[in-house]
């Protein structure tokens, strides 16, 4: 018996079995989910949180391992979500169709925006994609006539697949996050093939990954496209689902939000992801319960200082991340540990040692 636990263990160990191992976790996770949390209010929350979980894969790549600045991905998911709904609600277009030209239509608008744009570095490019991000959300409350204006737009229908509407919340639940654990192994894959060394190499220096053979201007470019595609799907994923949007979902608090789970999740760190955005939708609706009952006369506006000090705190105190920090501080508690449990039998050997065996050599000398 202890043989055969042995052999599993190493075989868990081995790099091809232990790389999975996190990954065939997390989505047995996933699948007993909604057994746990079977009510419909649980499971429109974890689809959210799904939904979110892209954008934030995206934000992980662009800020965290590319070392990018961005305060407008809010602009590219109301571009995926307008994108999608006005196809599909308008000119009947299918939901999968639709999903794959909005993509394609945000990939060229970020490919444009980003050549002129990452030029800038520093608070400089954040400053302009907080721009891009207004311009999106002006552009849509003013384009009455396709987007509804900030009335919004509504009868967009339900996601389909080869002609199959899939309703209700765990069908959707199980979808959205099918979508996101493949986007996730994506990023996974993506950092650490050469892509995710070159983005790694600009963040730690520009002129010394160039001058190692790194395309920087190419590398930060295709990042950003990257990043906005990821937007993209979650915003078309999210208008299926809503089957009504407005402008006022696409806000620069919106942004924050964003910025927020990237932060809490860890940047650079693919598998903080989804923890950042569960703890962000999370803090939103403690938010919001603990403003109806102290605060009823207080508007909305008290969660984006919320949230805006809540990324001051994390950026100055965990600046990898609060995933990334916890697991560190876990690790340096379970190493302080085994250093006292093997300091504390070390010396109970000693003085057993000691009692056995020093008292006779002391009596022969």
């Amino acid at each position: 018996m202890r043989e055969r636990v042995g052999d599993g263990l190493r075989l868990l160990a081995h790099p091809r079995v232990g790389r999975w191992v996190p990954a065939v976790t997390f989505v047995g996770l996933l699948a007993v989910l909604p057994l746990v949390f079977n009510t419909p209010y649980a499971l429109s929350n974890l689809t959210l949180i799904g939904i979110y979980t892209l954008v934030t894969l995206g934000l992980c790549l662009l800020m965290g391992y590319a070392g990018q600045a961005s305060l407008g991905q809010a602009g590219f998911l109301a571009l995926g979500s307008y994108g999608s709904a006005v196809l599909t609600a308008r000119y009947h277009l299918p939901p999968v169709v639709a999903a794959g030209v909005a993509a394609g239509v945000t990939a060229g608008v970020a490919w444009l925006v980003g050549i002129p744009i990452l030029k800038l570095r520093g608070h400089y490019l954040a400053m302009g994609t907080l721009a891009l991000g207004v311009v999106v959300n002006i552009g849509l409350r003013e384009w009455r006539a396709i987007t509804g204006g900030p009335s919004g737009l509504a009868g967009i229908p339900h996601l389909s697949l080869i002609g199959v509407s899939i309703r209700g919340d765990l069908p959707y639940y199980y979808a959205v996050w099918a979508v996101a654990t493949a986007i996730l192994l994506i990023s996974l894959n993506i950092v650490d093939s050469r892509f995710g060394r070159s983005l790694r190499a600009i963040r730690a220096s520009e002129a010394a990954a160039e001058s190692v053979g790194v395309d920087v201007g190419r590398t930060k470019l295709l990042v950003f496209v990257l990043a906005a595609v990821y937007a993209s799907l979650a915003g078309s994923l999210y208008a299926h689902y809503m089957t009504f949007i407005s402008p006022s979902t696409f806000d620069i608090g919106a942004s924050v939000r964003l910025v927020l789970m990237a932060a809490v999740g860890g940047l650079a760190s693919i598998w903080g992801a989804p923890f950042g955005a569960a703890t962000v939708v999370l803090l939103a609706l403690v938010l919001r319960e603990a403003a109806d009952a102290f605060f009823p006369s207080v508007g909305g506006e008290y969660q984006s200082i919320a949230y805006g000090l809540l990324l001051v705190v994390i950026m100055i105190f965990m600046p990898e991340g609060v995933t990334v920090s916890g697991v560190q501080m876990v690790r340096r508690a379970f190493r302080q540990r085994r250093r006292l449990a093997f300091s504390y039998w070390r010396r109970r050997y000693l003085v057993l040692w000691h009692r056995r065996w020093g008292g006779r050599r002391g009596r022969r000398g």
